[in-house]
């Protein structure tokens, strides 16, 4: 029989404890801080508006009449958020569609994109909110003018940050598609593809809360009751605290979409926390 031995005090650990299953880490950070964080800016706004008056009703009502513009106009509201949202979902795909491949095809030849990088970055520098009116002339009324503002504010960062992560892959990955006489296709699949998807999502990310404000800019040119009609519409006759209701419901959509893609990267992308610095 054999007998147990105390190990001394500084010894490696045996095989058994370093393969031991880990507890997993509770973070209740996750929900609770972003709850704080809302917590406080509410506290922040009754106090600037209702406990201070330092800013009048007319620009910022205090929380609680925004509170009972949104449950007494719920009926209108409701509908125009579920409106505003397939609108914002519907041009941010687009938007990632056309994003990617113009930015793989910057990515795979200079000379396109010396010719076209130009032009990418003048139609991101017009005023979007100045084209409203004309995309109504172009297109008419309807989804198009919306679909089509949600784009023109989403494609530049997602075509950015695709060129970007397609034409930076470590050289290391490069060398070795390279010495494994894999074809371009191949290469790309393999290698610059997964290397590239980081830095695309940090682009689709940036481009979320664009889209939410690409769809308000084309529901104020729009027969379509979004919330960026209804905010359009309230504001028209003084109705203040609905349109700040109205307003509150973008920030949280956009706050929802933002966290649901930020999921869908994390579901798609498991190790990139195993290989990146935490802070």
């Amino acid at each position: 029989m054999t007998q147990l031995t105390e190990a001394p005090a500084g010894a490696p650990a045996t095989a058994a404890a370093r393969t031991a299953p880990r507890r997993p880490r509770v973070r209740p950070a996750v929900v609770g801080l972003p709850a704080l964080g809302l917590v406080i800016a509410g506290a922040v706004w009754w106090l600037v508006t209702s406990g201070l008056h330092l800013v009048p009703p007319a620009a910022l009502p205090p929380p609680q009449a925004v509170w009972a513009s949104l449950t007494g106009s719920a009926h209108v509201l409701l509908p125009a958020l579920v409106s505003s949202t397939w609108m914002t979902l519907s041009g941010f795909l687009l938007s990632a569609v056309a994003g990617v491949l113009i930015g793989m095809a910057l990515a795979a030849s200079r000379r396109v994109e010396q010719m076209f990088a130009p032009l990418l970055v003048a139609v991101n520098a017009v005023p979007k909110i100045a084209l409203g009116p004309l995309l109504v002339v172009m297109v008419g009324w309807g989804q198009k003018p919306i679909l089509l503002m949600v784009f023109l504010l989403c494609f530049f960062p997602i075509v950015l940050s695709t060129a970007t992560g397609l034409t930076t892959t470590p050289a290391d990955l490069a060398d070795l598609a390279r010495s494994l006489n894999a074809s371009w296709w191949q290469s790309f699949r393999k290698v610059r593809l997964p290397a590239a998807l980081p830095q695309i999502f940090v682009g689709l990310k940036v481009a979320m809360p664009l889209a939410a404000i690409g769809a308000v800019i084309g529901e104020f040119y729009s027969d379509r009751p979004g919330l960026g009609y209804q905010i359009l519409q309230y504001n028209g006759i003084g109705d203040f605290a609905t349109a700040w209701a109205a307003i509150i419901l973008v920030a949280l959509m956009s706050i929802l979409l933002y966290s649901a893609l930020t999921i869908v990267e994390r579901l798609t992308l498991p190790w990139l926390k195993a290989t990146t610095s935490a802070r």
